[in-house]
């Protein structure tokens, strides 16, 4: 283990049986999701994986309780026997169709009383452009607009349980140097330049709203991160299998992971540490954002300035009127 990974002993554990702590995850069956499933597992946490794909995700939480047992026989602490694990159900939610979300949270809002940890963790990255069956950007959609919609829905249960709401930000959106509209298209050529653009104001606004739900439902802890450069992912399988520059892009990604990237591992740190770190607080760490391990960091001057974070969610909750989805 390293020393990062030591850390994670600092957090509390919990009984599931006389301490029940209940998650919800989107995107928790691959990556940096797998990754934080499995702490909070061997945390004692119950978790919801929500997810498109039942025969994935079933795989992934047998590989989860797998690994987990694996590493908990390898612990020489006297405690271990003392620490239970938790439990991990899965919820069908596809983000880029935002009646699945919807349906999705009324399964958990009939499974339980009250949540204690929402993360929006699910992602794309530099997609082509498209627009889901929901008449948005893919990019937008599934990173922004389906975890906005997913938080204000659980919303009640996790006031319930003073929980908290931890978003996936990227460094990316340091790409948005001026404030952009959501309702640009930015259908341009080349797709490789703007793509990025289309993912930064995604990643943004992520910030974005994590600040206003901070000022608007101050009972609920909310944080947003960047993981880390985490290039062992399938995040980047669109420029790795494009024709004849697919081997370009594969071998500039792994020089970048080589100096700069963290593993998938390293990479659900700093989620693991929002979601259980009791140092943590809504009276002096609302709205905060982190990165890497879990360290305070600063976003962008366009993610922290609030006049653009209250366009944004008055954008959002507009455009999710216009297509049935009444929110606040």
């Amino acid at each position: 283990m390293t020393k990062k990974m030591i850390d994670l002993e600092s957090l509390p554990y919990y009984d599931p049986l006389t301490n029940k702590k209940v998650a919800v995850i989107t995107g928790g069956n691959s990556g940096i999701g797998w990754y934080t499933v499995l702490h909070l597992y061997m945390h004692g946490v119950i978790i919801y994986i929500c997810g498109r794909n039942s025969h994935k995700v079933n795989r992934a939480m047998k590989d989860i309780q797998n690994e987990a047992f694996r590493r908990r026989s390898l612990e020489k602490h006297d405690f271990k026997e003392e620490r239970s694990f938790g439990a991990m159900i899965y919820i069908h939610m596809d983000l880029t169709d935002l009646k699945t979300v919807e349906r999705g949270c009324l399964k958990i809002i009939g499974l339980e009383r009250q949540i204690d940890i929402l993360i929006n963790n699910a992602a794309v990255l530099a997609l082509p452009y498209e627009l889901t069956k929901d008449g948005f950007e893919i990019q937008l959609q599934t990173n922004y607009i389906a975890h906005f919609l997913l938080s204000l829905r659980l919303l009640p249960l996790l006031k319930k349980g003073h929980g908290r709401i931890i978003t996936l930000s990227s460094v990316g959106h340091l790409l948005e140097f001026k404030y952009w509209k959501l309702d640009i298209k930015w259908d341009y050529k080349p797709n490789m330049i703007f793509t990025w653009i289309r993912y930064a104001v995604a990643k943004t606004a992520s910030i974005q709203y994590t600040k206003m739900l901070s000022i608007k439902h101050p009972d609920v802890l909310c944080l947003s991160l960047h993981p880390g450069l985490v290039m062992n992912t399938n995040l980047f399988s669109y420029w790795t299998r494009l024709p004849l520059v697919g081997i370009f892009f594969w071998v500039l990604f792994q020089i970048i992971g080589y100096f700069f990237g963290v593993s998938n591992e390293e990479g659900s740190i700093a989620t693991v540490r929002c979601a259980l770190s009791a140092d943590l607080t809504v009276e002096k760490d609302n709205g905060k954002y982190f990165t890497t391990g879990g360290v305070e960091s600063t976003s962008s001057r366009v993610a922290n300035n609030l006049d653009n974070a209250a366009s944004t969610w008055i954008w959002t909750v507009r455009a999710l009127k216009e297509r049935g989805f009444d929110v606040k």
